[in-house]
């Protein structure tokens, strides 16, 4: 799964590395070495009536349009690739609501010869280069008092070779010239788009970190310190 992660890029540089247009407001988003569930993190969506990119702060923990209750976005933080066109949460926001999640790295726990103990790894791009991470976005309605969220899942499924030593599931890092397709700038069929659900194929760099990284209210730039054990 993908529950953790780091976001630390000025978002000035995440416009320019999406090809959003310099003239697009820039999203308020403060530095996060601790991004946890029901966090805002910059989205990259296409905007097909403006004929460009966008990116916008949205809520982690996809909430369905059709949900009663905001609570339900605790169990969809992330959507697997294998049922992502099947699930009644996810299926249409796959073929309508298609989006990107920058991102510097992201955290995986490995467990330890002895079963219980976890250890915290960040993981990250070899060239330490930002994520583009599959996700889907929403748009939820309160019926309580009529307030609209965006909000957000990450697409996860089977790891690499390097996060497979640590989980047995990871998030779908996109490579550059699949954005276009899996924004929905160009026409694609199901097929092609889970095609494009693959294990990153790149170099990737894994490093041990402090188990502060487990407690969402440590938020700090020591976090992503490599540590030894």
């Amino acid at each position: 799964m993908c529950g953790r992660a780091k976001l630390e890029t000025d978002v000035s540089e995440i416009k320019i590395a999406f090809r959003v247009p310099p003239e697009y407001p820039t999203p308020n988003f403060a530095p996060s070495w601790n991004v946890a569930p029901t966090d805002n993190l910059p989205i990259v969506r296409y905007d097909p009536k403006a004929g460009h990119r966008t990116l916008d702060l949205m809520r982690w923990g996809l909430v369905p349009y059709w949900a009663k209750d905001i609570k339900i976005g605790f169990s969809t933080i992330n959507a697997m690739a294998e049922t992502v066109d099947t699930k009644r949460a996810f299926r249409e926001a796959f073929v309508r609501r298609r989006c990107i999640v920058p991102v510097d790295n992201f955290y995986e726990w490995k467990k330890l010869d002895d079963g219980k103990t976890k250890q915290p790894y960040a993981i990250a791009l070899a060239d330490r280069s930002l994520m583009a991470l599959a996700g889907l976005w929403e748009t939820w309605r309160s019926r309580a008092n009529n307030e609209t969220v965006r909000s957000f899942t990450i697409v996860t499924a089977t790891p690499n070779a390097l996060c497979t030593d640590l989980h047995n599931r990871m998030p779908m890092i996109l490579p550059p010239e699949t954005w276009s397709t899996w924004l929905g700038e160009e026409p694609a069929e199901v097929d092609q788009l889970k095609s494009l659900l693959v294990p990153y194929a790149g170099e990737m760099v894994a490093w041990q970190v402090s188990i502060r990284v487990g407690n969402v209210r440590n938020n700090d730039a020591s976090l992503i310190e490599p540590i030894s054990i």
